[in-house]
């Protein structure tokens, strides 16, 4: 049986893709409406964390490190020789080693996973994965992993796999703000958005943004990627925060954060994270 703690958007798009599998699922989540949403996909829903003895594999999906840390204080003890946890949230590197080393000691795996994709990589099986940990637990764990990402890397040791996602997440948080600011000057210089993203598609200052947020969330105005402002602005804190603790210093780092930071006064956390398209695309209107 194969556990999942944490039924949110990314979570929730996970039973639905495991249920689809034919996967033996258990559940659990705080609010009971989620848990309601996964029985009535099929999946089998916890009394207590204590019910996942069973699990050979608990996949997490919580919103921040302190969560992780909080959920496995109390799940490891209940935990039986050999079961291997996942962690797919977006969490902080240091968190991870310290929890790895918990496992070590009690008898499990600890293995962060942190995915991209979204919601809709999550139902449909085509996120990307990226992992830190034991290289034998993760060759263990991989066909089940495989069954819900397009892309799956064992990148390092523990905390590797969270230190690539926050990468990831910065650089995509500075590139929707340089494209935005690009569309902005070829606005001005008489080029249609349409028109910058062919050229810029084309050359070497390409990207995941303007190759996919752009055309399927911002020039649609569509803006429902199911990841809001306020997660980007955690995951872009947590990447100023971990350049602290590594006591190097990064100045364009800091200047996106700060562009991110300072939407909040046009931008509430509930927003798209897209729509600081809108706030760089009429800044200097």
């Amino acid at each position: 049986m194969i556990g999942l703690i944490g039924l949110g958007a990314m979570g929730g798009g996970y039973v639905s893709r495991l249920m689809d599998q034919k996967i033996d699922l258990l559940c659990c989540d705080a609010m009971p409406e989620a848990r309601d949403r996964a029985r009535e996909m099929g999946a089998s829903v916890a009394h207590s964390l204590a019910d996942f003895c069973a699990c050979e594999t608990v996949l997490l999906s919580l919103p921040k490190a302190a969560i992780v840390a909080s959920v496995m204080d109390e799940l490891g003890p209940h935990l039986k020789p050999g079961t291997i946890v996942v962690d797919t949230s977006t969490s902080e590197p240091d968190t991870t080693k310290q929890l790895a080393a918990t496992a070590e000691r009690q008898g499990y795996v600890f293995l962060d996973g942190p995915v991209s994709g979204g919601p809709f990589g999550a139902r449909s099986g085509t996120m990307t994965m990226v992992v830190g940990g034991d290289k034998t637990a993760f060759a263990k764990v991989r066909p089940l992993l495989e069954k819900m990402t397009g892309k799956l890397l064992h990148i390092g040791p523990s905390g590797a796999g969270h230190t690539v996602k926050i990468a990831n997440n910065l650089l995509c948080a500075a590139n929707l703000v340089l494209m935005s600011e690009m569309a902005q000057m070829g606005e001005r210089a008489g080029i249609s958005l349409s028109e910058l993203l062919a050229g810029i598609n084309a050359g070497s200052g390409r990207s995941g943004v303007s190759e996919v947020n752009f055309p399927k969330w911002i020039t649609n105005e569509a803006y429902d990627s199911g990841f809001t402002m306020g997660l980007m602005r955690k995951d872009v804190g947590l990447a100023t925060g971990l350049a602290g603790r590594l006591g190097i210093d990064l100045p364009a780092t800091e200047a996106i954060a700060a562009i991110w930071e300072s939407s909040r006064e046009e931008l509430d956390d509930s927003a798209d994270f897209n729509e600081i398209f809108k706030l760089r695309n009429t800044s200097n209107a």
